[in-house]
């Protein structure tokens, strides 16, 4: 029995063991890497490398006069190429006049770190940047349409020298044939712009040609992917729903092809940005992601549309809706076009200004934004705090607000299981009669012990059913957190101005007392700790294990997980430290209502206390 028990600990301190160099030996340099990857990658921008030329859908060879050079300073690039300036309370840029093209994009909003002086986020960029990211929209002819608009078309300004919300862009080009092409650009308050498109035939014949849109990228997020979020390609093709291809695929596979459809959209998502492209839904189009390695390595989600047919003298309107910025969610959830209650009760909840965007009316849009398998509870989660957001002004105070709601729907469930578990103290005599009775009999001491549960109609493990009701939640929280934008350097109280990022106290510089900077590894802060202690108390509420192992389980358990959240946003470490604590105030109101003693202080003194020796 002896040897079987220390078999017991030796296989709980390996785990125990294993994963803490599982956080300090995996974690913590994953972290480090990741800082030193983005140094590494803004050090590039400074490099010289060959450029790749965007391959058009449905051409085989590089589109006419984009011709490979080197990779110039983003400044550079945009000094080259007339355009014309992007400007609205969301977005600052410009559009290439060369192809027409969105490569120049700066989200006003949005800083790279959260102080509010450093530089804006950078979207889009020129091909000819170590960072270019763009979208284009544009032709493809033949012989009797002549020349159509392209990669290296350079279209004329008709009207509008600025691009507004109030004051659209119109650009004209025409061709060797008599076709006229007209653009029209407008962009509503937020990331969504309108090509409406109008060709006229005044070449004295039918013409026949096909639209195409892209989005292409030259790099990929210097971030390791994550397995609670996607980043990559995605879309909506048709009635098929969501498709999402990570890059990986595309790099080690064929491209990834679909079906003709007439609706749908596809772009190319990071964590919090996002570019798409919304083609003409009065056509079928084929799409594809893929990743060219030719030149440059890039990678670019496109579409190419059927051809249509305009007869002498007549003219056809198409439009093309491009989506690039942030993934705000009531601004997404507006543009979506689903009418079933869930998505009325969001719209409502999170102020989403369908009025403005009800004419767009994009397919399940909202799945640009990753809520998961599980979004049936990652959603109504994110609802309830940004209702809470918006009445208090903090995102910390509606995430401890949402903690007390979802304590509170489980409070009948937990009311039925801590009552069981004053039942379980009730019987601690029997027990200890029971131990007594069988001695080192360890078959008997379980058999009697299940037939006292059954007659006492006890569930032994309702201890643990606390923590594990609130498994899907924390699950669907650290979604919320990862996820949406709104919680990006979303401040709190004190030192906690991010609640998307770790705490960045550590206890082994007494917080910042001591004047040198802590090792990743060694990040452990005070809210990291604060969660530990409250779980070490929320343990201690229920009577010790009489099982070793299990009592083993549970003193290493609240160490285990304050290292293991130490990394973890500092909002979701923050919930776990309330709704522990909560759960400490439920348990103890519900056992001194069953007239249950509470063992907490009995067992702080047994930890501390030492044991009588045995006598010999």
């Amino acid at each position: 029995m002896m040897e079987k028990n220390r078999n017991y600990f030796v296989a709980i301190g390996l785990s125990v063991l294993i994963l803490i160099a599982w956080q300090f030996l995996y974690v913590n340099p994953k972290i480090e890497k990741e800082r030193i990857a983005a140094e590494a990658h803004q050090k590039l921008t400074q490099q010289t490398q060959p450029a790749g030329t965007p391959a058009v859908p449905g051409q085989a060879q590089p589109a006419q006069g984009a011709v490979p050079g080197a990779v110039e300073t983003r400044d550079q690039a945009i000094a080259k190429s007339a355009r014309v300036s992007i400007d609205t309370a969301a977005l600052i840029g410009s559009i290439n006049l060369t192809g027409a093209r969105f490569d120049d994009l700066k989200l006003k909003e949005y800083h790279e770190t959260v102080d509010d002086k450093s530089p804006l986020i950078t979207l889009f960029s020129p091909s000819d940047t170590p960072d270019g990211y763009f979208t284009e929209l544009g032709y493809i002819g033949n012989d009797a349409t002549g020349t159509v608009p392209g990669p290296s078309t350079i279209w004329t300004v008709k009207s509008g020298d600025k691009l507004t919300t109030e004051t659209p862009v119109v650009l004209t080009y025409t061709n060797e044939k008599g076709v006229v092409f007209t653009r029209t650009i407008s962009i509503d308050e937020h990331f969504m712009f309108q090509v409406v498109d109008s060709i006229n035939n005044g070449s004295g014949a039918p013409v026949s040609l096909s639209t195409y849109g892209r989005v292409t990228r030259f790099n990929k997020p210097t971030t390791p992917s994550v397995y609670v979020l996607h980043e990559g390609f995605i879309g909506v093709i048709g009635e098929h729903g969501l498709n999402e291809i990570a890059y990986s695929k595309v790099e080690n596979d064929v491209p990834v092809k679909h079906e003709k459809a007439t609706t749908g959209w596809l772009g190319i998502t990071d964590k919090y940005w996002a570019a798409a492209i919304v083609p003409p839904q009065t056509l079928a189009y084929e799409s594809k992601y893929e990743h060219f390695t030719d030149g440059r390595p890039r990678f670019q989600a496109d579409y190419k549309q059927d051809a249509v047919t305009i007869a002498p003298g007549q003219s056809t309107d198409l439009k093309t809706l491009v989506f690039a910025g942030a993934k705000v969610v009531s601004v997404v959830q507006s543009y979506s076009k689903d009418d079933s209650w869930f998505s009325s009760m969001f719209s409502s909840l999170t102020n989403a200004d369908k009025s403005k965007a009800a004419a767009y009316n994009i397919p399940q849009f909202d799945l640009l934004i990753d809520w998961g398998w599980f979004y049936f509870i990652t959603k109504p989660m994110f609802m309830l705090m940004d209702f809470f957001f918006r009445y208090f002004g903090n995102f910390g105070v509606a995430i401890l607000l949402t903690t007390i709601v979802v304590k509170g729907l489980f409070f009948p469930l937990a009311s039925k299981q801590y009552a069981s578990m004053a039942n379980m103290k009730k019987v601690q005599p029997k027990m200890e009669e029971l131990k007594k009775k069988h001695g080192d009999d360890r078959m008997a001491l379980q058999q009697g012990m299940m037939q006292l549960y059954k007659e006492e109609k006890i569930n032994p493990i309702a201890g643990c059913w606390p923590i594990l009701l609130q498994i899907p939640v924390f699950f669907a929280l650290y979604k919320v957190i990862y996820v949406t934008i709104e919680m990006r350097h979303a401040p709190f109280f004190g030192w906690i101005q991010d609640l998307s990022a770790p705490d960045p106290t550590s206890l082994f510089n007494l917080f910042g007392l001591l004047p040198y900077a802590v090792p990743h590894a060694l990040v452990i802060g005070v809210w990291p700790l604060i969660m530990g202690i409250t779980m070490f108390l929320q343990m201690r509420m229920n009577p010790t294990p009489p099982d070793p192992t299990q009592a083993m389980l549970f003193t290493w358990m609240p160490l285990v997980f304050t290292f293991m959240l130490a990394s973890f946003p500092a909002g979701l470490v923050i919930y776990w430290a309330w709704n522990n604590t909560l759960s400490i105030m439920q348990q103890a109101f519900i056992m001194k209502r069953h007239g249950a003693k509470i063992e907490l202080f009995d067992n702080l003194k047994g930890l501390f206390s030492k044991k009588p020796k045995p006598a010999e």
